[in-house]
């Protein structure tokens, strides 16, 4: 397959279309977990549709300090990337193209929910991301819109954005991937030190952490639905070879059965990122949340459903971004 590279608009509305349209939007820098998504659009498209892949770096969403000039711009590799994974375009504008009249003086707003976590440390990031995907949206006009589950309040908002505004794109995530050591992909990984990427690998350990915190409640809780509330129930709780679980179970035993441990599992997360912050160069945590996907706010202690478990820092000069999805109220955690 040959990829080709379009700049403008009426370039890519130019060709003819036969089967569905499958979009991936990126800012360049590819690396293997965008070509995970040119895979799977290659997968849904289907023999007889259309892989566009987008390489655009917006400026609206970095603010004042970020890291626009030096985010890296390597088109000649990303189509060669692009080309591997199965794409058959690249549309990669220019400012101008995207921007004709200059910055857009009317923009999509991201709501109460672009304002928590990322939104809170990044103001107007999320308006002007939004604003980018609903330009490029249009000028792509796909059938279907895949992003990364790693930009999880970015996939959250976009799909909120599509509905709430009756887009009628349908919007895919696709799970993170990640180095063998755990840390996941990220164009920005490319700035780290080799000392600084040993402290970054706190962020994915803190996650798992937490998930395997997660996992060993969600264990004793089912468990201990099916022993009576005795103490022979938490001897039993104690039997599961867990040591965390274990270690509570006679917590746990006393308690009704039921979901729980939120703060538990932040706890556990917030112990590696504690140990991180001491270590050199160390890790400047701006936040570890467990929220609510759909809105991303903080879930309590009783919350039952699919939540996240995400987190944000700074090592060095480089802000990194990680999450994981958890279930509350089933056994076991999503990966």
């Amino acid at each position: 397959m040959t990829t080709t590279l379009l700049r403008t608009a009426d370039e890519l509305h130019a060709r003819a279309r036969a089967g569905r349209r499958v979009v991936v939007m990126t800012m360049g820098a590819l690396h293997e977990g965008h070509a995970t998504l040119v895979r799977t659009a290659r997968e849904l498209a289907g023999p007889d549709g259309e892989v566009v892949v987008t390489v655009f770096v917006n400026p609206l969403q970095f603010g004042k300090g970020e890291d626009l000039d030096r985010y890296p711009r390597t088109l000649d590799a990303d189509l060669k990337i692009a080309e591997q994974a199965g794409a058959d375009v690249v549309f990669a504008p220019s400012v101008d193209e995207v921007y004709p009249g200059g910055e857009p003086q009317v923009r999509v707003s991201a709501g109460p929910m672009g304002e928590r976590l990322e939104g809170a440390v990044r103001p107007g990031h999320f308006d002007g991301m939004l604003t980018v995907v609903a330009k490029l949206l249009h000028l792509t006009r796909p059938d279907t819109a895949l992003f990364g589950q790693k930009d999880a309040q970015q996939l959250a908002l976009i799909r909120r954005m599509v509905r709430d505004l009756n887009f009628g794109t349908e919007i895919v995530g696709v799970p993170t991937v990640r180095e063998a050591d755990g840390l996941a992909l990220s164009s920005r990984n490319r700035y780290l030190s080799p000392q600084e990427r040993r402290t970054a690998l706190a962020l994915s350990q803190a996650l798992f952490a937490g998930r395997d915190r997660h996992a060993a409640q969600e264990a004793l809780r089912a468990r201990a639905r099916e022993v009576p509330a005795t103490h022979a129930r938490a001897e039993a709780l104690s039997a599961i070879g867990e040591s965390r679980a274990a270690a509570d179970a006679h917590a746990v035993a006393k308690a009704a059965p039921g979901p729980g441990g939120p703060a538990s599992i932040r706890a556990a997360a917030g112990l590696v990122l504690d140990d991180a912050a001491r270590l050199d160069p160390p890790l400047a945590l701006d936040y570890l949340a467990l929220v609510d996907p759909s809105d991303f706010t903080d879930v309590d202690e009783d919350f039952t459903g699919e939540a996240v478990l995400a987190v944000a820092a700074r090592v060095g000069t480089t802000r990194l971004i990680d999450n994981i999805p958890l279930a509350f109220g089933t056994l076991g955690a999503a990966s």
